[in-house]
């Protein structure tokens, strides 16, 4: 073997572990095995299931080259039929070393002779090798056409390259197992990342599409970011690495209880035990009455105040906010007390039930609200026992700090602005503006685009959000309609 296919072999191998570009790499590695070989023309076949199909062409003599920049070529597949050549090299794992195309008798080129007459070519000495992986599995052809001697005569290809060029398709052969793993493993981790995020949306109808709104907003954004080519943008590992942040950013949620995730209003499930007494009361108070310890007009009065009670009750259940007013009220309600059938005296309501009720706003008390909050911290716990990829190296930190505020007020770590990234900034507002106008949430209505980034601003200005981050996606208008459909 030459100096020079020796120091070509050795560039593929370089090329193999360098080159990110599956299509670049595969042009360069046939145009090294025309080189190497002195051929004219040459095709890189890629077998899917049955068939193999065309995936890089050069023809140098007619200055032709398809496929290496990933554009598709307009030919149709080649069925695993052994009298096909390159079918046949792949169906009984060996190379073959024809001399003249046309006279093998042995194989159908009839296909090839209409593709030569369609273009003007002429093939003659072929080189046809399957591309082996260290199992043994065919992986994909590389044929090679026409060999030249020094004044370009086409002759047999030599003896001599046939260990050169199988000792380089099974490296390709190899290289393109490594791809197809690499790709089969990236699907594989991001189904599981998109099931997981499901999962905690579909736990709370009260939550179906918050995580799914969160990333096309992300997607948006960032294709905003990407084509003003400003000083910020994001490669595709970038874009990737944050949009996975997204998915998993509530990931914690899938403990939290129900309860808690569902309570719709201040109450929540003690409604219903708030609704029994109120009914219970009643019956006591009738039952007074027939027995003749209540006259009718204190019997009226007392159905009237229960009657009052349960409806400021209920009222105040559904509310957005609860002033002191009256909060001072469901206290003087809690100090009510009445006498059941065995002679006990119980309240109107119980202490939990008017903790509840005088949520200032909301509908969780602070525990709730604590318990709620440590979503954060499960995902956080959760993620860091995933091994990520260097490339995904942030998604655990990233993920967890989406309630974190510039000015340390947020949680779980009260990180600062010095501490919070750029990532992280745009996750926040996110999450604050897609609950904002949200139309799923049934303890509370909808809030207008405009009034959702008035309460944002508000924001910015007590040094809580990133303002040159909301300038931009103002700018972006990326909760508007785009390419997948309108905005859930």
């Amino acid at each position: 073997m030459s100096r020079i296919n020796v120091d070509r072999i050795l560039e593929i191998s370089i090329a193999l572990s360098k080159e990110k570009d599956p299509d670049r790499l595969l042009e360069l590695i046939l145009n090294e095995a025309l080189s190497i070989t002195n051929c004219d023309a040459g095709t890189l076949y890629i077998k899917y299931g049955d068939k193999l199909k065309f995936q890089i062409m050069v023809t140098r003599s007619m200055n032709y080259s398809k496929g290496g920049n990933g554009e598709e070529i307009p030919l149709p597949p080649v069925q695993m039929n052994p009298k096909n050549v390159c079918s046949c090299a792949a169906i009984e794992h060996r190379l073959i070393n024809l001399p003249d195309a046309y006279h093998a008798e042995e194989y159908d080129f009839s296909g090839p002779r209409e593709y030569d007459a369609l273009i003007g070519y002429k093939t003659k000495s072929m080189l046809v090798l399957p591309m082996e992986d260290d199992f043994g599995d065919v992986l994909g052809v590389l044929q090679l056409i026409n060999a030249m001697d020094d004044e370009g005569n086409v002759i047999p290809f030599s003896k001599e390259y046939e260990k050169i060029m199988m000792a380089l398709s099974s490296q390709v052969a190899i290289y393109i197992k490594k791809q197809k793993y690499e790709i089969e493993i990236t699907k594989l981790f991001d189904s599981f990342v998109y099931v997981m995020s499901a999962a905690v949306d579909a736990r709370s109808p009260y939550n179906a599409n918050h995580t799914k709104n969160m990333v096309r907003l992300g997607k948006n954004f960032v294709n905003y970011l990407n084509e003003k080519q400003g000083d910020w943008t994001f490669s595709a590992l970038e874009e990737r690495q944050f949009l996975m942040s997204i998915w998993l950013h509530d990931i914690g949620k899938l403990v939290i209880p129900l309860e808690i995730m569902d309570k719709s209003t201040r109450l929540g499930s003690c409604l219903r035990c708030v609704k029994h007494r109120f009914e219970k009361m009643e019956l006591l108070a009738e039952l007074d009455f027939v027995k003749g310890k209540l006259t009718k007009e204190e019997y009226e009065q007392k159905l009237e105040e229960i009657h009052n009670d349960l409806e400021f009750i209920l009222h105040t259940d559904a509310i957005p906010f609860v002033d002191s007013k009256r909060a001072f009220h469901i206290q003087n309600i809690h100090k009510k007390r009445y006498l059941d059938k065995d002679g006990n005296w119980y309240p109107y309501l119980t202490f939990e039930e008017t903790k509840c009720l005088m949520i200032p706003k909301g509908t969780l008390t602070a525990e709730e609200r604590a318990l709620m909050e440590q979503h954060v911290d499960i995902t956080e716990h959760l993620l860091k026992r995933i091994h990520f990829t260097k490339q995904l190296e942030k998604v655990p930190v990233w993920a967890p700090a989406h309630h974190e505020f510039l000015d340390g007020s947020g949680y779980p770590k009260k990180k600062t602005a010095e501490e919070i990234d750029r990532e992280v900034r745009i996750m926040t507002i996110f999450d604050i503006f897609e609950a904002l106008i949200a139309t799923d949430r049934p303890y509370k209505k909808p809030m207008s685009i405009e009034k959702a980034f008035c309460v944002l601003n508000e924001m910015v200005e007590e040094g809580k959000l990133d303002g040159d981050i909301l300038r931009l996606f103002i700018e972006s208008r990326a909760w508007e309609k785009n390419e997948e459909g309108d905005f859930i």
